[in-house]
């Protein structure tokens, strides 16, 4: 039975701040048999905007019902929208509606976060018993509360607009972004920050004041969000030290030590305790005042209790509050037993005022940490002479007039062990307020900055004050009003030292070069296009296993949102195709490491942006299309329409294997179906491959390269489905041969050929240009065969040599091929070939290479002829190398048996090849172990990630209980010294 969904229309649009705050609830019948995993409400409009909610009855990925507020129209909003909102979203109890379920926040909705809300809203064992009264009758009841400040119904973080420069996230760190927009905008500061000392060899991702400099100069001169990285490596933090959240009272006190040890010098060497540091007297005294012990300290911030306090203010008086020690009688030498009390008091307090609010405590069991979101009032103004200086301790400079200015905000959103930061700064203490949210900047009525972040007062929203999500004020910045002038300067560019100031302006302008580069690379993407062209190119020539080299096919540069159907035209246009005979597949990287096509674009796909498909390509930051376009002909090589292919068609490549010439290349492909037959198409595979009717061919697949060759034999006779054949496959096929003839050749099949291109290939060498020592054949061989690849290589038109015969060409080939052969077997039985075709190609140099080449050619012919002469002195030596690479198995019998065809020798091969084959088996089985143990690994992996999710509350608890251990023995130490103090003074 389908779900019946009942929406209410009843929409009330008051403003923030109205009791009535506007509600949509959306009655769901049939709630029971709902089988949509995800399900919208109809939309419903607030503040001019539209919304709907989005649920999982079942739960998004977890065993809770989740619930989520959607802006309906987020993909037809303009670029740069933003909506900031504060809601709450609800489930109702039928029973007794003060058991509803409710959690509230706020959020800047955007187009990347255009939903927001409660994965975990209340427990599906609970939601779906009927006792429980949030399912009556089958119906479910859920409810939205969403309240928009007038002035930010249209929200941007445009510098343009807003003049003012945002912080990119990074991880987890709003907290980090927060205290430094706060710090930015205190002009001292930054202006402090650009006077500090740097040498020519500091770097920003090691250094934290040249980090600074660098991320205020781009604050102050950028048009962009900036990035933070450089900073965060500064602080030696690693990637993962950016997903974790530090705690952001103990971050900025690290970040002020730090720079204050930074700060050399007379200009520099006080500008931290100028601005943050205060101080304070702890006494101690008798009942009587007959006497009275005093320590005088020094603090950079306050911590103000929030709990039992209404406001600030509460909280200072509760800060200096005498504490009588009843419990403890001391003794004294001149008084006798007393009854003392000790409080605190200040004697001066800092230009800039930092208070940390104590927004986080352990809960009465002391296990668990909750957050503090009770209702904590802070003034505009704050003035700390308020009744007649009841703060100041007696020594107190009392000409200081104490009023302060709010400054910032830095707000925390969320529970005890999670949430985001976010700050609200005036940063000229005029009536504009801007709220700091990462890569958002938005100017915010001064209500939203100051009330709306005092907390919950319970009597008014009834049990939201356990709810782990809400935000609430943390730490508190006040500008002296009398030090106003001195701390909000003018900072210039002439305020930089010009060093500093180039310095940072090349590195600005080369991360801005690098941002357009990136940028202009976003909106474009390369698509690489391999063809049948491509294939016969390179196979045997440049590559021997896979199809292609994709560097080495025609790319083309197209913007990411061009539809495909468009970017068909342009390969139209580049090859002379015909938009109808295209046919176009994606590659796919395989488990084993090959590259291969592994299905045809559809119809669907091909009317979808470029950029799309690239994704479905390749992973990574801007990946790449690869794309094989399959073109057929007709008898009159003319493109036709591609053969229809259905589900159990599969596209095959044909490679040709000559043991005789020991040549290996590209063919052509067929489709077939996977319940046919190699013998089906020997006919039309040998006609490709320009092979007589009646030769007798073997089928072999290519399967992988590294670390081992596997080509394995096809049986002909069972179909391609049981050969375990599929799209984009190999097909290796050669003659077949008489076992008796397999001895004539060095590698008789295409399987022994591959192994040795495998075992055969070496980085390049650097060519030298010194004279070849005469005691060392080897090396001049390896030479020339170096020089002639440089040469082959630096010339277009060497092969094929159009302007000589063919006879000539092809002694131009054998050159390159006897290059090839290893130094072994040609200084023993085939020097006397390379010098021939030495001989011949310096007869044609002059129409093929410049004067340089041809002069490197003779000299190389000279010192060969020179060398040949005495190769037989060396005939020993080589025989020896011979037998030594024979006993590692690394020189077949057929080589061995050029020299001298030993019987024993052979004998020998035969068993390395017993050996070897025993070695390959030992191999796959050490293969299928490392597999058995990667799965392992990925099973306790697994298991792990799990454990470790299981333990992140943990790691939450260890945090805090780190933070309460810490200020617990601050506050032991403190104690300790005004024992030791006091008991040097009476005892």
């Amino acid at each position: 039975m389908a779900a019946q969904i009942e929406r209410s229309n009843t929409i009330e649009n008051q403003q923030l701040g109205d009791p009535r705050t506007p509600i949509f609830t959306w009655r769901i019948n049939n709630f029971s048999t709902l089988t949509e995993r995800r399900l919208y409400s109809e939309f419903f409009i607030i503040g001019g905007h539209k919304w709907r909610l989005l649920i999982f009855p079942k739960g998004n990925n977890v065993k809770y019902f989740s619930m989520y507020l959607d802006v309906a129209d987020s993909a037809s909003l303009p670029s740069g929208w933003g909506i900031h909102a504060g809601f709450s979203l609800g489930v109702i109890n039928q029973i007794n509606v003060s058991n509803s379920v409710r959690k509230e926040t706020q959020h800047l909705f955007n187009a990347k976060e255009s939903d927001w809300g409660f994965t975990s809203l209340i427990h599906l064992d609970e939601l779906y018993n009927p006792r429980k009264g949030y399912v009556v009758n089958d119906t479910c009841i859920v409810e939205a509360k969403v309240a928009i400040p007038n002035n930010v119904a249209k929200l941007t973080s445009d510098p343009k607009e807003t003049d003012i420069v945002s912080l990119e996230r990074q991880g987890v760190t709003g907290y980090i972004n927060s205290i430094l927009q706060i710090l930015y905008h205190i002009p001292y500061f930054r202006k402090a920050i650009y006077s500090m000392p740097t040498t020519e060899y500091d770097i920003p991702s090691t250094s934290i004041p040249l980090a600074l400099q660098s991320l205020f100069y781009n604050i102050q001169h950028s048009d962009r969000s900036v990035a933070t990285e450089e900073l965060s490596k500064s602080f030696a933090w690693e990637k993962d030290d950016t997903l974790m959240q530090h705690d952001v009272q103990e971050l900025s006190r690290v970040l002020s030590g730090k720079l204050e040890n930074k700060m050399k010098g007379p200009a520099l060497q006080s500008t931290i305790q100028q601005l943050f540091e205060g101080h304070y007297v702890k006494y101690i005294e008798s009942t009587n005042g007959a006497y009275k012990l005093t320590r005088k300290e020094t603090f950079y911030d306050l911590e103000l209790d929030v709990k039992g306090c209404h406001d600030v203010y509460a909280s200072f008086d509760k800060y200096i509050e005498l504490e009588r020690l009843e419990d403890d009688n001391y003794q004294t030498r001149q008084y006798g037993l007393k009854d003392p009390k000790k409080g605190v008091l200040f004697t001066d307090f800092p230009p800039v005022l930092k208070l940390c609010l104590k927004r986080f405590e352990y809960g009465s069991t002391g296990e668990t940490m909750m957050k503090i979101n009770d209702y904590y009032e802070f003034p505009l103004q704050l003035d700390l002479d308020r009744e007649n200086g009841k703060y100041l301790s007696p020594d107190a400079n009392r000409r200081i007039r104490n009023l302060y200015m709010l400054h910032s905000v830095l707000v925390h959103s969320g529970g005890a062990h999670g949430g985001h930061y976010y700050a609200f700064i005036r940063p000229t203490l005029s009536d504009d307020w801007y709220k700091f949210d990462d890569e958002w900047v938005t100017k915010e009525d001064m209500r939203w900055a100051l009330e709306e972040q005092y907390g919950v007062k319970q009597e008014t929203n009834p049990g939201l004050n356990d709810t782990p999500n809400h935000s609430s004020a943390h730490i508190l910045v006040y500008v002296r009003e009398s030090d106003m002038e001195k701390i909000f300067c003018n900072v210039d560019e002439q305020d930089i030292p010009e060093n500093i100031r180039e310095r940072l302006r090349r590195h600005h302008e080369e991360k801005v070069l690098k941002n357009k580069k990136i940028a202009e690379a976003q909106r474009h993407t390369i698509v690489k296009v391999a063809r049948d062209e491509d294939l016969v190119e390179q196979i045997g020539q440049h590559i021997y296993f896979d199809l292609v080299n994709h560097d080495k096919v025609r790319s083309f540069r197209v913007q990411k949102q061009m539809q495909f159907n468009h970017f068909k035209e342009l390969v139209a246009k580049e090859f002379g195709i015909p938009v109808q005979f295209e046919r176009f597949w994606l590659w796919a990287k395989r488990q084993n490491n090959t590259y291969r096509p592994f299905r045809p674009l559809t119809y669907l796909e091909e009317t979808t942006p470029v950029g799309d498909l690239a994704i479905l390509s390749e992973k990574g930051p801007n990946p790449e299309l690869k794309l094989f376009l399959e073109v057929e002909l007709g008898s009159n090589f003319q493109p036709i329409p591609p053969p229809r292919k259905i589900k159990d068609d599969i596209l095959l490549f044909f490679k040709l294997y000559d043991p005789e010439k020991e040549n290996l290349r590209y063919v052509g492909r067929l489709i077939v179906n996977v319940t046919g037959k190699p013998t089906e198409i020997l006919s039309k595979v040998k006609a490709m491959a320009g092979l007589a009717p009646e030769e007798d061919v073997d089928f072999y697949e290519e399967i992988r390269f590294e670390p081992h060759v596997m080509c394995e034999p096809i049986d002909k006779n069972f179909t391609y489905q049981y050969n375990q054949l599929q799209d984009g496959d190999i097909v290796c096929f050669q003659k077949s041969l008489p076992v008796e003839s397999a001895d004539q050749f060095r590698y008789p099949n295409v399987h022994s050929f591959l192994e040795y291109v495998h075992d055969h290939q070496v980085a390049p060498k650097s060519i030298s240009t010194q004279p070849i020592s005469d005691a060392d054949i080897e090396a001049t061989y390896n030479q020339a065969g170096e020089v002639a690849r440089s040469i082959a290589s630096s010339s277009t038109s060497l092969l094929p040599l159009s302007s000589v015969d063919e006879a000539t060409n092809q002694e131009v080939l054998q050159f390159f091929n006897l290059l090839e052969v290893p130094f072994e077997e040609l200084a023993t039985s085939r020097s006397s070939e390379l010098l021939s075709c030495m001989t011949k190609i310096q007869t044609i140099a002059a129409t093929v290479f410049t004067e340089d080449q041809q002069k490197q050619l003779n000299e190389m012919a000279d010192q060969l002829q020179s060398k040949v002469d005495g190769v037989q002195l060396y005939h020993d030596e080589i025989k020896a190398k011979n037998d030594y690479i024979a006993s590692l198995g690394g020189i077949s019998s057929s080589i061995l048996s050029n020299n001298g065809k030993d019987t024993e020798l052979k004998q020998e091969d035969q068993q390395l090849a017993t050996e070897e084959q025993e070695l390959r088996e030992k191999l796959e089985r050490v293969i299928k172990q490392r597999l058995d143990i990667r799965r392992e690994r990925e099973t306790l992996y697994a298991e792990t990630k799990d454990l470790l999710s299981r333990g992140k509350n943990g790691d939450a608890k260890i945090r805090a209980a780190k933070k309460e251990l810490r200020q617990a023995q601050l506050k032991l130490k403190s104690l300790t010294d005004e024992w030791d103090f006091f008991k040097d003074q009476f005892f």
